[in-house]
């Protein structure tokens, strides 16, 4: 479950704020009666894996929603028309936290839901669906903890926590292993990966000792040669042109990660929706 900290509490409020933009709801304020209270209903609209149900709790009670009920949990598998969660309380505020709970829940949950189906689509494997940074800015923390929630792992979360060669560090430091001795004699107890994008460049990086070694943009037949010329002296993570059909294939050629930016780029929101029913005006400040 996903511990609620600091940050997060700053970007839920951060998110709030961006809806008031320092005013009010002008809709519910003018059309709700005022001490009116509900129940509000979190729909499955779609089958998918939960993600997030705490930051949707967390932006109901930042927004003044008294109770919230726990249907499902993160990682749990739902089906269309499944009950997630029930928040009960003052109308105006359960209608002000809508969208807000909502792009998170569903946000969140389309990276989980993604992510399970690049899971299972290499089930049997060894590989590992790993994410990558190409997250949203700003949402990081959220988005490599849905990757978590739907089976996937964790690369580098930042410049500064793990090390990664690319092509660019090599053309500007004149060679890879140029690169990786600079590297290793500034910072010698960071882990790095290097990233190679033929075989000789794979040679070379073994040459250097190097543990993870990342199989940029190769075709099935170059990453099986690539498996077979390491042969269990690094971990191999193939990157660049994947997808879900070729999946199964990259996996079996023994590579121990399967790197996709999309988990987080271009994962689709599942569809989750928000039903108030149940109103009673309460019983607060009355006479």
């Amino acid at each position: 479950m996903l511990e609620i900290n600091e940050e997060i509490i700053r970007l839920v409020d951060q998110a709030i704020e961006e809806d008031l933009d320092g005013g009010t709801d002008v809709t519910s304020v003018a059309t709700i009666p005022n001490l009116l209270e509900s129940e509000a209903k979190f729909i499955a609209k779609a089958d998918g894996v939960i993600a997030g149900v705490r930051v949707a709790e967390l932006v109901m009670k930042r927004c003044g929603v008294g109770e919230f009920q726990f249907h499902r949990n993160d990682g749990d598998i739902v089906r269309h028309g499944d009950l997630i969660a029930t928040a009960s309380g003052d109308t105006r505020s359960i209608l002000l936290a809508e969208r807000t709970a909502l792009n998170f829940l569903c946000h969140l949950s389309g990276i989980s839901t993604l992510t399970a189906r690049w899971v299972n689509a290499v089930a049997g494997t060894k590989a590992k669906i790993r994410d990558t940074r190409k997250t949203t800015p700003g949402l990081r923390t959220l988005e490599k903890y849905a990757v978590l929630v739907g089976g996937g792992v964790s690369h580098r979360f930042s410049l500064s926590d793990q090390a990664l060669i690319k092509d660019n560090h090599i053309a500007a430091s004149g060679s890879l292993t140029g690169a990786f001795l600079a590297l290793r004699k500034e910072f010698p107890d960071i882990e790095v990966e290097v990233e190679v994008d033929n075989l000789e460049q794979l040679r070379e990086a073994l040459g250097c000792g190097v543990a993870t070694i990342m199989l940029d943009n190769m075709d099935i037949e170059m990453t099986k040669q690539a498996v077979e010329i390491t042969a269990g002296r690094a971990r191999l993570e193939s990157s660049g042109g994947l997808s879900l059909e070729s999946a199964l294939a990259y996996a079996k050629t023994g590579v121990d990660f399967l790197a996709v930016g999309a988990l987080t780029h271009s994962a689709p929101a599942l569809d989750i929706s928000l039903d108030i029913s149940n109103h009673k005006s309460s019983l607060k400040g009355s006479k």
